[in-house]
């Protein structure tokens, strides 16, 4: 199997909130594809079932960490690297949804609750990420970001969310600009409407921007694993700054 700058050697990846949904079927994928994860989330559990199926056996290692805890990331990425040798693939995955009921109605630790996850967390992973793909031998790496279309356009009473998302969008900008010294590429990929804990309600119905009640299409997780395991197979001179999957009939284009 041969890494991203070609030479020889299992290709290492790691998964962020890796326990379900997105990241889970991300996670499967790549071990499909070859690639050795380490899968990182709050409970261990899910990462284990994944970790202790014999079609991973030796390519697959859970690590509970908090991503909102920038001492538990650089601990969880060095065993990483301590595992398997070196870092070729993050995707920085793990994300929290919005505090329910309008925004005038939180408290600041809901706030702050997302904003240390979808953003602080997002930028722990990937400042390690680059410490560690800067400096391994070959150097370099990919890192792929988890947007969301809410990352261009919100839904009504999304501001913890959207916000987190938008500024998701400048790291992927500046990262990837940043890591061209280093050459590691930076993308992100924006999912809409993938089976998952965070979008389970929208098949039942969730508020459009005119104020009705609506049910909205949804796509397999596995399809967005796909995605991901796509991304992640680009040749390192190739980058896909961002890169939108969604249902084919959810009412994004023209949203508001």
């Amino acid at each position: 199997m041969n890494r991203l700058d070609g030479a020889q050697g299992p290709r290492v990846g790691i998964v962020t909130g890796a326990g379900s949904g997105i990241g889970r079927a991300a996670a499967i994928e790549l071990l499909r594809d070859g690639w050795s994860i380490a899968l990182l989330g709050r409970r261990r559990e899910p990462l284990s079932e994944i970790a202790h199926d014999p079609e991973f056996a030796g390519r697959a290692l859970a690590l509970s960490c908090d991503v909102s805890d920038a001492t538990a990331v650089a601990s969880s990425f060095d065993a990483v690297v301590a595992h398997f040798g070196r870092l070729d693939l993050l995707f920085n995955n793990a994300g929290v949804g919005n505090p329910p009921g309008p925004f005038d109605t939180w408290t600041a630790e809901q706030w702050r609750g997302v904003v240390d996850v979808n953003l602080n967390g997002m930028f722990f992973c990937l400042q390690r990420a680059f410490r560690i793909m800067s400096a391994q031998t070959p150097r370099g790496g990919r890192i792929i970001n988890n947007g969301s279309l809410s990352a261009w356009a919100p839904r009504p009473n999304s501001t913890a969310y959207t916000a987190t998302k938008h500024a998701v969008t400048g790291l992927t900008r500046c990262a990837s600009l940043d890591g061209r010294a280093h050459d590691i590429a930076v993308g992100q990929i924006d999912v809409g409407n993938a089976h998952s804990a965070l979008a389970s309600a929208m098949a039942h119905g969730v508020p459009q921007a005119n104020g009705e009640l609506a049910a909205e299409p949804l796509i397999d997780a596995a399809i967005v694993g796909r995605s991901v395991a796509y991304l992640a197979s680009l040749p390192p001179d190739a980058n896909v700054l961002f890169h939108t999957i969604m249902a084919t009939k959810m009412p994004f284009v023209g949203r508001g």
